[in-house]
Order: structure tokens, then sequence, then C-alpha cells
């Protein structure tokens, strides 16, 4: 495609053979639909506008050379008196008359990279839905109790509010690809539901700037640019940079791929959980369409809760694989009460152990012997396939969809193990636990051939996005349905349950079997967890390097059990509850400090069981500890949260003083929302991405508090003029 420098003046010298390297930041003109202007930092002189400035703000003479002061009114005021604006926050919207002829405006306000202050301006137009209609909307996302459900009703509101003929909520895989996952359009549009496209259609540097910038609009793909003049900073010498101008004109890339697509304009709005680019809505028009600040301000603030609700649904997700492992763990510790062993507790019956990963089978390698449940390759193939696995186990997960890809070795084994999910419970490397996923032959649907991201036009030197976007079918062998980052993650859960398990049949093995002491106690001394093995007398007959470097000490130190409570922060409540323990047999479940002498402290969840064998006969005692760490660090974060959150909604409510009561209930919508997500995350996730989890929700309610002044204080209801 040959690029015209006027209408495309900037965009650096990528072209459709190496468009990763577009500069769309750098884009050096805007769409016509506004104007803009920049300001040097130190004097507020303008120094670059674009070309159209001039002409739309009313002025008979360029700008460049005037002061800001020139703007007049409120505008004016803002950037001169005004708080300082910072280079991290988002635009500041100011409603205001500029110009001559007092042209009744938008202003966006923000602070570029290099220090100016760059202005955008656009036209007041028609307002958005009132609060009171937003404080509706909000519970209607907020009930979705799955995440299809929550989709497609975000689809079908944001098509409500909006008017545009097809919106779809985008999703992206572990790969980057996308796939329409909810989609609602006109009744005479080709469905694209269920498409899939390539990450190549979304370059990497695009998706940083939809991190940013959360919502782009394309009013028209016949727009032509407004140049900025002149092109390059006087300050800095530099294209200024576009990242937060919502004016920024499109990659001409894209607009030729939307041409492409017949689609006429676009708005894109981002979707961020914890943190990350979880998807996009994308709104279609097949004709010329603008949204105004208002109504863009309201499609941010609906995206942060549809992201808060996607972060808690998924939370309640990783949740399930929680719950299951600890019914394994339930079922294993009543296993070695019954039976002296735990092993049967995972193969006696199926379900609970492939159910949770949606295996078809799983093979346990435990001190050399083999057990399995399902569909599973022969004990020798099991056996190669554990050789096989030990090198790849070092971060003590390992996964796979596309075994036999993979690793030709093994191919023949598809139709049975294609996925493999294999985790070490032990850091004895022979001691792996394997899930299994057959072959599944499956037709996906791209949206256009992912091999074809470039055709060739008639020209044989012109290059052009791919014209056909036609479902193209891509039959796909030799692979299982991918295994999921939850299942991952519930797979880490049971070897954790397992190895917890494994260490305490472990010490048992130390009181009732003293021929295989010196074997089974050398596994327990080098395990992780941290445990101390007493005889029934008290003295201690093992106490492994793990829970000596916690304690700071020499391993040894400890000879009897009453040596433990000087190390612990309450010595008195940990004397009694031990003896307790020795003369009564009352087992300890608590929380305790334990405090090191040469400084430090750590967090513990002390479990201490007498051991019984022969009836009630008592041989000895074991006692497990668990770092309570990020337990602690997951409630402080649930108490800074909420502080957060008060926070938030007494600034609020100072800037929404005097507003109508639906503005005040929306936000009451919005913290209620945020809550419900940090109910969801606490109780679904493991404590120690509890804080990062939590701290995005925050994060997320600021910007929507920001957002929500935003609509306040620029006062785009055109119910008062200056």
């Amino acid at each position: 495609m040959t690029v015209d420098r006027h209408e495309s003046p900037a965009f650096g010298s990528a072209n459709l053979s190496n468009c990763e390297r577009e500069q769309i930041h750098l884009a050096g003109s805007i769409q016509p639909y506004g104007a803009l202007i920049v300001l040097r930092a130190p004097d507020h002189v303008i120094v670059q506008e674009s070309e159209n400035a001039a002409s739309f703000l009313g002025f008979g003479r360029k700008l460049r050379g005037l002061s800001a002061r020139a703007l007049g009114g409120a505008l004016a005021d803002r950037i001169l008196d005004g708080p300082p604006i910072s280079a991290r926050s988002i635009p500041v919207a100011v409603a205001c008359t500029v110009g001559p002829k007092k042209l009744s405006c938008t202003a966006l306000i923000h602070r570029a990279p290099s220090g100016e202050l760059v202005i955008e301006f656009e036209r007041s137009g028609e307002t958005a839905p009132s609060p009171l209609d937003l404080q509706q909307l909000v519970p209607e996302l907020v009930s979705a109790a799955s995440l299809q459900s929550l989709c497609d009703e975000a689809a079908h509101i944001f098509r409500r509010i909006t008017g545009y003929d097809r919106v779809m909520i985008y999703r992206f895989d572990e790969e980057g690809h996308g796939e329409v996952f909810a989609e609602t359009r006109k009744p005479d549009l080709e469905a694209f539901l269920g498409n899939r496209y390539p990450a190549s259609d979304i370059p990497q540097i695009a998706r940083k700037l939809y991190e940013r910038n959360r919502v782009r609009l394309l009013a028209d793909v016949d727009y032509r640019p407004s140049p900025i003049v002149p092109r390059l900073s006087p300050a800095t010498g530099a294209d200024l940079d576009m990242s937060l101008c919502f004016l920024r004109s499109v990659s001409p890339i894209h607009i030729q791929y939307l041409r492409n697509m017949g689609v006429a304009a676009t708005l894109v709005v981002s979707l961020m959980v914890s943190g990350k680019l979880w998807g996009l809505i994308s709104c279609h028009h097949y004709s010329s369409r603008s949204l105004n600040l208002e109504m863009r301000s309201v499609c941010e603030l609906l995206a942060e809760v549809i992201g808060t609700r996607i972060a808690a649904l998924e939370s309640f997700m990783r949740g399930r694989g929680e719950l299951a492992a600890r019914r394994l763990e339930q079922r294993m510790t009543e296993w070695i009460a019954r039976d002296g062993d735990w092993r049967g507790a995972l193969f006696d019956q199926s379900r609970p152990l492939l159910l949770p990963l949606g295996a078809t089978g799983a093979a346990l390698l435990f001190e050399g012997e083999i057990q399995t449940t399902g569909e599973v390759p022969s004990t020798e193939a099991i056996r190669e396939i554990a050789r096989w696995l030990r090198p790849q186990l070092v971060q003590g997960v390992f996964a796979t969809a596309s075994f036999g890809m993979l690793e030709p070795e093994f191919a023949a084994l598809s139709p049975i193990a294609s996925g493999l999910l294999a985790v070490a419970i032990s850091n004895q490397s022979d001691d792996i636990l394997i899930w299994f996923r057959p072959e599944r032959v499956r037709t996906v649907t791209w949206g256009g051939d992912p091999s074809k991201p470039v055709s060739d036009g008639d020209d044989p030197s012109e290059l052009s996005p791919r014209r056909s976007f036609a479902q193209w079918h891509q039959i796909v062998k030799g692979t299982s349905d991918a295994w999921t980052a939850g299942d991952i993650r519930a797979a880490g859960l049971i070897r954790t349950s397992i190895s917890d398990v494994v260490v305490q049949f472990r010490a048992v093995r130390i009181l009732i079997a003293q021929d295989q002491l010196d074997q089974v106690s050398r596994k327990v001394r080098h395990s992780d967890q941290q445990v101390l093995v007493a005889d029934a007398a008290g003295r201690v007959i093992e106490s492994n390097a793990s829970f000596a470097a916690w304690l700071g000490v020499e391993r040894g130190v400890l000879r009897r059990i009453d040596d433990l409570p000087r190390f612990l922060d309450d010595p008195e409540h940990a004397r009694l509850r031990l003896a307790a323990l020795v003369e009564e047999n009352r087992p300890w479940r608590g929380e305790a400090t334990i405090v090191r002498p040469q400084g430090g402290s750590i967090p513990v969840l002390v479990r201490a069981d007498p051991v019984f064998v022969a009836g009630e006969r008592v041989s000895g005692f074991v006692i497990l500890f668990a770092d309570l760490s990020d337990s602690k660090a997951a409630h402080s974060a649930r108490r800074h949260f909420q502080e957060d959150i008060l926070r938030n909604q007494r600034q609020f409510l100072t800037v929404a003083a005097g507003q109508d009561v639906a503005v005040q209930r929306l936000m009451s919508s919005v913290i209620e929302n945020a809550q419900l997500a940090a109910l969801e995350i606490t109780e679904g996730t493991e404590v120690s991405e509890v804080p990062g989890l939590l701290d995005s929700v925050g994060v997320s309610v600021t910007r929507t508090v920001e957002v929500l002044e935003q609509i306040v204080q620029s006062n785009l209801k055109l119910n008062s003029s200056e």
C-alpha cells in the first residue's frame, strides 16, 4: 500500500511487512472532528497546533505564539491557575467556550512525556445516559453469574447506549490470539461470534496503547487527517507523543484493514483485568459515527465495572480448584488414619482426581511404584514419560497440549496422551503425578486466513491487509484441549496438598517403622515442609533443616518439645498447649509467631497431633508449621483496600456535592461492585495473589472515581453555560 505523506505524515517507516514497528503513538496528525494545540511548559505559549485549529475554534489567525490567556474563560483559568497536571494522570476535562464566536466545547488537557501541555477540543454534543440510567446498568453487570453471561450482557448494554451496528467482546488467549467471545449486531450483518483472529492483527505496540488510552474512537475511515504544525516540536525537536490523544490519527494500515472489512467507524474500549489487557469491547458501524466525551467516559466507566467483575468471576473459578485440592487432602488424611497409606484416596475413585483438571487419566509414580486411573498409556510408557519429565520439573510443574509434537518419540501416544500435565510431589524427583488428555481433532474458525495477514494488490508492488474476512476453517491435529492457567494452578494446589500429606505420612513412618527410620527420616529432613517429630516422652527425634533455618539455629538445638516455646512470641501460651499435647494427647491448632534470636519473625500456623498406634497408645507427636506471611499480607491488603474505598467515596462526595442524587447512587453501585469483587477475590484466590488482585481492583475504583469526576466537572449535560 502506498502511503500519501500528506494524508498520513508520521507513523514512522513501518509498512505491511514490518507493521510491528509502526509508531502509532507518533501519528503527527488528528481526526478533524476536533482540534489540538500544544503549550510550551514554562510559559504556556502555543507552539504547535493542528492545521484546522484556527478555523475549528473560530480564530482569524494561526494560534502559534499566543498565550494560553488568549483562550479565555474557564479553560485559561484551569491552565494558568488550576492544580498542576501530571504526566501520569488521565486527561482533565473542562467545559468551556473558546474563541471569538464563543464555541461551546469540551477541552481535554494532559501533559505529554516531554512536558508540554496538550489540549484537545471537541464540540459539545448529545448527553450520555443519566447517572440514574447508569445506576440501573451496573447491577445488570454485577449480577452476571458466569463469564459468558457477563460478556453477553455487556455487549447488549454497549450496543443499547452507543447505537453501533455491531458490538463484540473480544478476548485474548495466552498466545495473544483474539476470539469474539460475545456479540450483538443488526440482523442483516454476518455473525463474527466465535471467530478467532491472529495475534498479528493487533501488534504489541497497539496493545500497550490500549492499556494506557482505554477508549479509542474512529469517526470515519474516509477522514482527511489534519496535520500537526509544525510536525516536530520546537521545544524537543521530536514528534509529539500522542499516546493519550483521543483525536490521534489512526494507523493507515488499520484504516485499510477496516475498509477491507467494510467498516466505516469504530469505538474500542479496553477491558483491563488485574492490571493486564484481558480483551476489548469492539464496536463497528457501517457509516460514520462519533461519540462525545461524556459518552466515552460512560463507556470507560462501564468497562472498569466489567473488568472488576471478570476478575471476581475468574477468582471464583480458581477457587473451585482450591476446594477440590482441600477435599483430596481431607480424603488422604482419612485414608492414612484408617489404612496407614494415602494413595487409595486418589485412586479408589477417579472423579476427585480427574474432574478438577478435566483429565481423562492420571498416573502416580511414588517410591518406584505406579498407580493409575482412567485412560493412560502402558506402565512401561509411563516410566519412559517420567524419565523424560524429570529434567522438565525443575519448577515443579510442566504442561503441554501437544506432547507428541514436542517429543516425536511419544507421538504414537497422542490418542491417549496428547495433553500432559505433571507435578513433582516432593523434592525427590522420582515422585511424580501426571494427568493425561487425549488428542482432540477439531476445527478452529478464523476470521480470514491467519497465515495471510497481507495480500497482494493489483499492482504486485502493493501490499494490503488481508482483503478476505470470510470464515477460514483450520483442522488441528496432534493437540489436546489446552491446559488453562486455572488447570495448572489446580494441579499446583493438589501437588501442595499431596506434598503436605506425604510429609505427614513419612513422619508417621518414623514412629511406626523403626527399621525404615534412616531412609524415611532423610526424606523428612530434606523436605521443604517445616516439621518436628517427637517420641511419646516429648524427646525430639527429627526436626528438618528447613525448620531449623526458620528458627535461625543449627539443626539439633531442639532436644525436647519443651524447648520450642522460647522461639515463639507467647512462650507461656505455647508451653501450656504443648504440655496438653504431651500429657493429655490434645491436638494444637493455632497461630503463633516465630521470633528468631538474630532478629526477624515469621507468623505461622501450628498443627500438632499425637500419633496413635495399637488402639489408644501414643507413639509420638508430629508438629507441622505453615508460613502465614502471605495470609497476613492478604489481611493487610483487605484493610488497606477498605480504607482506599472509603477515601475514594469521600473524595467523590466532595466533588459531587450539590449534584443529582442519582450521581451518588451510581457511585454507591460502583463501590458495591468493588466490594463484591474484593469478597470473591479473597474467598477464591490463593492468599499470595490477594494483595495484587485487591490492588488492581483499588486502582480500577480510583480510575472510575476519576472518570466520574470528569463527567461531573465537565458539566457535559448542557444544562448550564459559561
